[in-house]
């Protein structure tokens, strides 16, 4: 187990220091001088090359590079020219109300979605089985900021029945976590009854019926548990997605998390604040994929790690 872990922690640190060569190319792929953007188009050369000078943006670029990944290895992503602080401060404050909002979105998935997806399964080929695929269907096509848009709509302009954005008050969370939510609960539904329809085919179903357990144990004990590796592997890696998700989400219902700070960002060139949010999704992403994997020997004893 520790050599596994050594080796899921150096793939994971393989990835992060990748993501972060692409985003750091990127941003500078992209138009547009930061320091115009920050002075405007009537600064003057001297003005735009005094800021450049000052957040190391003359350097040549492997220059750059390499000053970004010693300050990345310390936690140090330099300081925002948008904010004027610490980019990792100003990742620092905004992301739990990232992690707040995929969580609830989260949450509101799974409690949702397994008991569809089972419910579904149990009534296989009947009216109730076609309506829940068809609308988990719909919920995994509809775009997000389509989905929010209609949300503000309905139950805020319309009804007034909820906020339509900001962090004020813990009602305003409903709306951008359903938004976010949506696509996931989709996902649980048709992995949750394809999985359970698979399971209950099984021998040992049939053994464990001849045995003479009731239904509802058999249902629950050997045909949920020995679906859930599959579902627990996509759900885990949507969790990841739900942090990326919530650029879009966090936009539309101006919901002042990473996903907002990351837009505003890119807009004014802000590399350095760009480059730490991106790093840190990234890492999320990587984290839960490992502990996804270390679920598998959990719920399967048949999964062992090879030392």
């Amino acid at each position: 187990m520790p050599a596994y872990l050594l080796g899921r922690l150096g793939s994971a640190l393989l990835v992060v220091l990748g993501a972060a060569t692409i985003v750091f190319l990127a941003m500078r792929a992209i138009p547009g001088d930061p320091a115009v953007v920050m002075l405007g188009v009537s600064a003057t050369p001297e003005q735009v090359a005094a800021l450049r000078m000052r957040w190391g943006l003359d350097a040549p670029l492997p220059v750059q590079y390499v000053n970004f990944l010693a300050r990345m290895a310390v936690l140090d992503f330099g300081q925002s020219i948008r904010l004027g602080m610490p980019a990792a401060e100003a990742v620092a404050q905004t992301l739990p109300y990232t992690v707040y909002l995929a969580l609830a979105a989260f949450v509101m998935a799974l409690l949702a979605g397994f008991p569809l997806g089972i419910y579904s399964a149990l009534r296989r080929g009947k009216a109730a089985d076609r309506t829940v695929s068809l609308l988990s269907l719909a919920g995994q096509s509809l775009p997000s900021f389509w989905v929010g848009i209609m949300l503000v709509l309905l139950l805020s302009r319309t009804l007034h029945l909820l906020p339509s954005g900001g962090a004020g008050t813990p009602e305003a969370v409903l709306l951008p976590a359903v938004t976010l939510a949506l696509p996931l609960l989709s996902v649980i539904v048709r992995l949750v009854r394809s999985g359970l329809l698979e399971a209950m085919g099984e021998p040992y179903i049939q053994t464990a019926r001849a045995k003479g357990l009731n239904e509802r144990r058999v249902i629950g004990v050997h045909g949920v548990r020995n679906m859930l590796i599959p579902v627990v592997t996509v759900v885990g890696l949507e969790l990841g997605t739900l942090l990326g998700g919530a650029v879009i989400v966090e936009t539309v219902f101006a919901w002042p998390g990473l996903g907002r700070l990351l837009i505003d960002s890119i807009a004014a060139r802000d590399y350095a604040v760009v480059q730490a949010s991106v790093v840190m999704l990234v890492v999320f992403f990587v984290a839960i994929n490992i502990v996804v994997d270390l679920l598998y020997g959990v719920l399967d004893p048949r999964v062992r790690v090879d030392g």
